[in-house]
């Protein structure tokens, strides 16, 4: 069949105001604009589409982008510093997670291995 991974996308509404999130707020190198946004991080590519039908907004299945980050309260912080609203840091069998939502309310999470 020749499956290969291409990508993870969220739906956006405004697919500039997106970018200026994932850019400015989360710090995440753009990597091409045109009519979706990606974003490259560590190889993986992100993907921001423009919703067609509104619906498609904001999914609460699964599937959620994880960052993992060496220090999480110290990224939690600067987050919240930049206006966004980061829930409680959950502790977890292998480490510790915490959850925000983009502006079109996709879920993202910040993940910090055990040591």
């Amino acid at each position: 069949m020749g499956l290969r991974f291409d990508c993870v996308f969220y739906y956006v509404r405004d697919l500039d105001e997106a970018v200026r999130f994932y850019r400015d707020v989360l710090g995440l190198p753009v990597a091409s604009v045109d009519v979706v946004a990606r974003f490259d991080i560590d190889g993986v590519l992100l993907e921001l589409v423009p919703a067609q039908d509104p619906d498609q907004i904001g999914g609460r299945g699964n599937a959620r982008l994880a960052l993992r980050v060496d220090d999480i309260d110290r990224a939690a912080s600067d987050l919240r510093e930049r206006g966004v609203v980061v829930g409680a840091i959950q502790i977890k069998e292998n480490g510790r997670l915490a959850a925000f939502l983009d502006l079109d309310g996709n879920e993202l999470v910040l993940w910090e291995y055990s040591s």
